[in-house]
């Protein structure tokens, strides 16, 4: 009966996050097919124990110590309740702060990709470099910058953010003097005086793995707090950062809307 609860449970959590929209802050939508396979797993093994312990069939258990028997059930269930009672809490600027980010080749920054203690360094640009070997990532950005040659006007959507963001950072000299739009959210960064990050985080496969990926913006007559959501168009040029001792791709800003806080605010990768 134990196993049933268990199993009933991860389904119920599944569907859970699922019909409560909670499901993308957890993972890339694209993948959100697993999601369902699991659902629908779980819901078929646990009618096959709600029919083996009506049965009363005997089943073989590598449990054989009393400890072990009591402290299973709850490791597994453990899961399922930090699922449903723990609150979802969206990352914001108060996480960049926290956490921080570093810019791929800064001073002092990994090149690898990977901090000291082994997770994953935050970055400005996405990086998808680490799931191509280096030819293929190659050809895949080029076919991808090719949509957005010329000289026309870029405009920065939820669906092509984290593509834009990272062919900019790749071929920042295709994108210099172009009018550029895009909406995200404030991040004052202490020593960048009259400037601005416009950031939004992003997930590659999943919140593991999730960045905070945008621009350096200037220009603006307003200085907004941290967390205020904008929607800005301006004209891209690159600029020396002292502090994180390179050159950026810069937003000069032409103009500045504030607005609501999209209704998911993560932004995926998508190939």
């Amino acid at each position: 009966m134990i196993r049933f609860l268990i199993l009933a449970g991860y389904f119920e959590l599944t569907m859970y996050l699922q019909l409560s929209g909670k499901l993308d802050q957890y993972i890339n939508v694209r993948y959100s097919y697993l999601a369902y396979i699991s659902m629908i797993l779980s819901f078929i093994l646990a009618l096959v124990q709600l029919y083996t312990w009506m049965k009363n069939i005997k089943v073989h258990s590598h449990l054989t110590g009393k400890i072990a028997r009591l402290t299973s059930p709850f490791i597994l269930v453990f899961p399922v309740l930090i699922g449903l009672l723990v609150p979802t809490v969206t990352l914001d600027s108060t996480t960049v702060s926290a956490k921080g980010y570093t810019f791929p080749l800064a001073a002092g920054a990994s090149k690898t990709g990977v901090s000291d203690d082994g997770t994953t360094i935050q970055y400005l640009k996405p990086d998808t470099s680490l799931y191509f070997t280096k030819s293929a990532y190659q050809k895949e950005m080029r076919q991808e910058l090719h949509k957005y040659k010329g000289k026309k006007p870029v405009t920065i959507t939820t669906e092509n953010y984290m593509e834009v963001m990272e062919l900019i950072y790749l071929y920042p000299d295709e994108f210099l003097d172009r009018d550029i739009q895009y909406t995200g959210f404030v991040y004052n960064e202490p020593g960048h005086d009259n400037y601005q990050f416009l950031f939004r985080f992003g997930i590659i496969h999943c919140i593991a793995d999730s960045g905070v990926y945008g621009l350096l913006t200037t220009g603006n007559q307003t200085s907004y707090p941290n967390n205020t959501w904008l929607t800005v168009k301006g004209r891209l040029h690159m600029e020396y950062d002292k502090n994180l001792e390179q050159h950026l791709p810069v937003l000069q800003l032409a103009e500045v809307h504030q607005t609501k806080e999209p209704n998911n605010p993560y932004v995926y990768r998508v190939f």
